[in-house]
């Protein structure tokens, strides 16, 4: 998304959403807008001054998800299919309609479709990868997880995009080293294990430089990732023991679950987004609450050029 102006360091949400107050209002495109929590947050996110937002989809449905809300004071775009929403929305953005793009009730297979579309997506080139970002209680500062939402079970070379996209993300939270930790069950290279082996390649392009101004080191298991202690005991010498901030996750149902894990088990705040688009594009799970959905136009805003 190209090089925007430094940033002071965000450590958490509450940071997080004095700085989208500072960057607001921009444009929100929200298609099939249907649900009262997407229309809350929206609300909330108006009021904040942080977006105008343009809602997009079934009138009828929209006005009745959002009874007693306010949607009056909103924009409304009347679509009644879920595809003539999608496309209406993601060419909105392309055309410089909208900042953002946040996604409504919709599966995150059918958007991305119309993200990916080569007529009138938001396309550029890039891999495109998700990255969920986790603030934690315990943690003094966020934690950056990718790909739990898209890529299903990326190679060598997909890794390495993915890697480049999250450090991006990371520098948008003002992190100019990012500590990079690439997860797997064991911290040795196991040939019946195919992570370790790539992770232990990625480790060794990380040293030549190949990703910029980061730390990275792999594979390291969970504990050594979040516990300085644990690396202690065994014996393990990282710059990222106990001070990791991006997690690359080995395939896709591992991301998810150890994010939607600190969501659920460790009351994480979380944000999502998808990364490579030319505009900002918030992908959330359509089970979030309004704080999620809050947190994450934060993060898009965050990550307007």
């Amino acid at each position: 998304m190209g090089k925007v102006k430094e940033v002071d360091l965000l450590r958490n949400f509450d940071e997080l959403y004095r700085y989208a107050e500072e960057r607001g209002p921009k444009t929100l495109v929200v298609p099939a807008a249907n649900e009262r929590t997407i229309i809350e947050s929206c609300k909330e996110a108006q009021e904040r001054g942080w977006i105008k937002p343009v809602l997009v989809g079934n009138k009828e449905k929209m006005a009745k998800a959002g009874e007693g809300l306010g949607v009056q004071n909103m924009e409304i775009i009347d679509m009644p299919e879920t595809k003539g929403s999608l496309e209406k929305s993601v060419k909105m953005v392309r055309a410089g309609e909208g900042d953002i793009l946040l996604k409504g009730m919709v599966s995150t297979s059918v958007f991305l479709k119309e993200i990916l579309n080569k007529e009138y997506g938001l396309r550029t080139g890039k891999v495109l990868s998700h990255i969920a970002i986790l603030d934690i209680p315990t943690r003094d500062k966020l934690l950056f997880i990718t790909d739990g939402g898209m890529n299903i079970k990326p190679d060598l070379r997909v890794k390495v995009d993915i890697i480049k996209n999250a450090c991006e993300v990371a520098g948008r939270f003002g992190i100019s080293t990012p500590k990079v930790g690439l997860l797997a069950a064991i911290e040795s290279v196991n040939p019946d294990m195919p992570e370790t082996i790539e992770a232990a390649e990625i480790a060794k392009m990380g040293e030549r430089g190949e990703f910029g101004d980061c730390e990275i080191d792999g594979p390291l298991a969970m504990d050594l990732l979040l516990n300085k202690n644990a690396c202690k005991k065994k014996g393990i010498e990282s710059p990222i023991c106990g001070e990791v901030d991006i997690i690359i996750a080995p395939e896709i149902v591992c991301g998810n679950a150890v994010a939607k894990s600190l969501i659920y088990l460790a009351n994480a705040r979380a944000a999502g987004t998808i990364i490579g688009t030319s505009k900002p594009v918030v992908m959330l799970s359509r089970a979030d609450d309004k704080e999620t959905k809050m947190n994450s136009i934060a993060l898009g805003l965050a990550l307007i050029q």
